[in-house]
């Protein structure tokens, strides 16, 4: 496979879209001059990609600590302080999350953004020889990488502090600055979004494919109006996606995430051994891969029993208690490691003593066994047997067309459901058909309402494991009735003597309740902006 390979303030970061890129071959330096950036155009281009930093750092392989494991679909089986661990602190502990310990944070990304308002400030006058063309396209790049690391900061606190060009470059002369309201956060967002949109490219030149486009610009613009209640705008940046007519879904749902550069994805990550790799597998393989760590997390029943039959009916532990992982969806078995799976040439063993074994979760302990009677499965590289030592070069998916299905299915219905329905319906279930399930009817879903609850749980089958959940039940405001007052469950695994299997619905939190207070919906600015920047005010009740 060939990939692009960037070597600029010795940063090393691959993007991708659907073709394979070629080697960029750069005398690596650590030291670049403001003239050697704007010097020629491979340069400003090695200066550009440098700052595609800030995306790879954004991936769910950047750390062990998946934001899925903030909810109820995934849980840790380490309740030690260690940054990889901190999730049962946050769902069992009212008070762990403050202006000051907050690991849900993403304040620190003005870093980022303070170089990306560098570039914009000396674009116009360094890069006016190299013409108005060459110039926009690089000028759209970082707007969009400057809008996607606001993006991530106005999801957790609501208004921001806007430093752009004009105003974020100096920061310590310009401390003292008022949060924008989060309309206005969002109105800067969508305002970068839409010149990247209409300056980027539909496609790059084999030099330089993985690099940002036009369907990424459309795919972010999506996502963020739906967090901002926008839905034309995201009704009409996912039609401008359908319209480029490069993206699709593909037959095989497993294919999606073992197929680099593969037509469903819209903007993605790549890594390459042994330059650029990640630890994913290393944190989250079975404790009978015999890794280092293994099995952190692991998902709970309520994703399991999230994934319907085979024909599309409900999955109940009443009716399929002797077979229960037989017949399930396509999206099942690509996601999930269940006792008995195929993997590594061996069969996965969750029960009480196997070699992946089930241990109960307790307060205070450090387990790399499953907790809840699953593994995790999806991006895992089943081919990799050198994970501990090399680490792993899986590709991250950050925008895919089935997510752009899904928020246009749910911006219509939100818009006008008696008006939408049946378009809302068709592309939620496109995305049903890819797995071969029965389409949603006007039956199962005569309102918003009924629809919305379809459409939350074919994205928790569709995106699990991908970062999403945490946010949508956030955005939805359904946070408090998920995750409040509720604990997770896991299977536990009894092996017979017949060689027959008993299993057991459990609590996996130690039998204690999860908490998600109302104020979570908009958490903490850290205490250092607040002391620093004596006109940044403080979320209530905070």
């Amino acid at each position: 496979m060939k990939k692009i390979l960037y070597k600029f303030l010795i940063v090393l970061i691959v993007g991708f879209s659907t073709s394979c890129n070629s080697i960029l071959d750069i005398d690596p330096s650590s030291s670049f001059s403001e003239a050697t950036a704007w010097s020629s155009e491979d340069a400003v281009d090695l200066y550009v990609t440098s700052l595609y930093e800030s995306l790879k750092n954004s991936t769910g392989f950047a750390t062990p600590s998946l934001t899925d494991g903030y909810t109820d679909l995934v849980k840790y089986g380490n309740d030690i302080a260690q940054g990889y661990s901190i999730h049962n602190r946050v769902l069992l502990q009212s008070d762990f999350i403050t202006s000051s310990s907050n690991p849900l944070s993403s304040w620190g990304l003005y870093t980022e953004i303070r170089k990306e308002n560098v570039f914009l400030k000396d674009a116009p006058s360094e890069g006016a020889k190299f013409g108005d063309d060459f110039l926009k396209v690089r000028m759209a790049e970082i707007r969009f990488i400057r809008a996607f690391n606001y993006f991530r900061m106005i999801r957790v606190f609501g208004g921001v502090v806007i430093r752009d060009e004009k105003n974020g470059v100096d920061a310590e002369a310009q401390k003292d600055k008022a949060r924008a309201t989060e309309s206005e956060s969002w109105d800067f967002v969508m305002a970068d979004l839409n010149y990247a949109a209409e300056n980027l490219p539909e496609s790059w030149n084999s030099d330089w494919e993985g690099r940002l486009t036009k369907g990424a610009a459309y795919a972010l613009i999506c996502r963020c109006a739906l967090y901002a209640k926008r839905w034309d705008v995201a009704i009409d940046a996912a039609n401008k996606i359908k319209e480029l007519n490069k993206y699709e879904l593909l037959p095989n749902y497993a294919d999606v995430f073992s197929q680099p550069f593969n037509k469903e994805i819209i903007f993605g990550i790549s890594y390459s051994k042994p330059q650029l790799v990640h630890w994913y597998d290393r944190y989250f393989t079975p404790k009978g891969d015999n890794s280092i760590l293994g099995g952190c997390a692991t998902p709970t029943n309520e994703l399991v029993d999230s994934y319907d039959m085979a024909d599309g009916t409900l999955f109940s532990w009443s009716t399929n208690n002797s077979a229960p992982y037989v017949n399930r969806e396509p999206r099942f078995y690509a996601s999930i490691l269940y006792n008995g799976a195929d993997w590594k040439g061996r069969k996965i063993e969750t029960f009480i003593g196997g070699a992946d074994g089930f241990v109960a979760y307790k307060k205070g302990q450090d387990t790399h066994n499953t907790t809840t009677g699953y593994y995790v499965k999806k991006y895992l590289q089943e081919s990799n047997s050198t994970f501990d030592v090399d680490g792993s070069d899986q590709f991250w998916i950050e925008f895919r067309y089935a997510e752009v299905l899904l928020n246009l299915a749910e911006a219509l219905a939100e818009k006008d459901y008696s008006a939408n329905s049946s378009k809302a319906l068709a592309a939620l279930n496109e995305v049903r058909s890819r797995v071969n399930l029965p389409g949603r009817t006007l039956q199962e879903a005569p309102d918003k309402n009924s629809f919305m609850v379809l459409l939350r749980k074919e994205r928790v089958c569709e995106l699990a494991l991908e970062g999403f959940r945490f946010w949508d039940i956030r955005r939805w405001h359904i946070a408090g009735d998920v995750i409040n007052g509720k604990m997770a469950h896991g299977t536990e695994i009894i092996k017979n003597e017949d060689g027959s299997f008993t299993y057991n619905i459990v609590d996996c939190d130690a039998g204690q309740s999860r908490v998600f207070p109302e104020k979570y919906y908009l958490l903490p600015i850290p205490v250092d902006e607040l002391n620093n920047n004596s006109l940044c005010e403080n979320n209530s009740p905070w």
